[in-house]
């Protein structure tokens, strides 16, 4: 009997490591969408990252954000508004669990980008992630940002090259 047991806790170990490898790649998923959905304008991939009631706390100046239809607003009333384009990078990205459905993430993010009035920025900022797995999909249930810095590029210029 003690061989199966010790059978079965071995086979449970492996299965709870390989859910875990699975979770820690869809959870880097939501994160390269955020950039991809962000920068490309793509709102399906970017709002699909997000449960429903999710918190994004932008921080100053842009502020916090609840619910798809907060993260609509600050996309399309705050954010899309100020930027002619953005190209977020993150790296670093640091996840751990508290249980199988519950991870906190930590990475860190540059985005060079250029306003509507064409002035080049240079942000770099932490992003502060709470995920959560519900029925079984990873998505994001809050997502902190800090911003370290906020730098326009004096005479730089962002454009396709000729």
């Amino acid at each position: 009997m003690t061989g199966t047991t010790d059978l079965e806790s071995k086979l449970n170990d492996v299965l709870r490591r390989l859910d875990e490898l699975e979770s820690r790649m869809a959870l880097r998923d939501l994160v390269t969408d955020y950039c991809l959905g962000f920068d490309t304008h793509d709102w399906d991939r970017f709002i699909s990252i997000w449960h429903p009631d999710a918190v994004w706390d932008i921080g100053p100046p842009f502020g916090k954000f609840e619910g798809h239809e907060g993260i609509r607003k600050a996309v399309f009333e705050v954010l899309y508004p100020v930027w002619r384009e953005t190209h977020h990078l993150t790296t670093n990205l640091r996840v751990t669990f508290s249980d199988p459905d519950h991870a906190h993430g930590v990475c860190n993010v540059d985005c060079m980008g250029a306003t509507r009035d064409n002035v080049v920025q240079m942000v770099g900022a932490t992003y502060t992630d709470d995920f959560e797995r519900r029925n079984g999909v990873w998505k994001i249930a809050r997502r902190a940002v800090t911003i370290h810095y906020f730098n326009p590029i004096p005479g730089a210029e962002m454009k396709a090259p000729s």
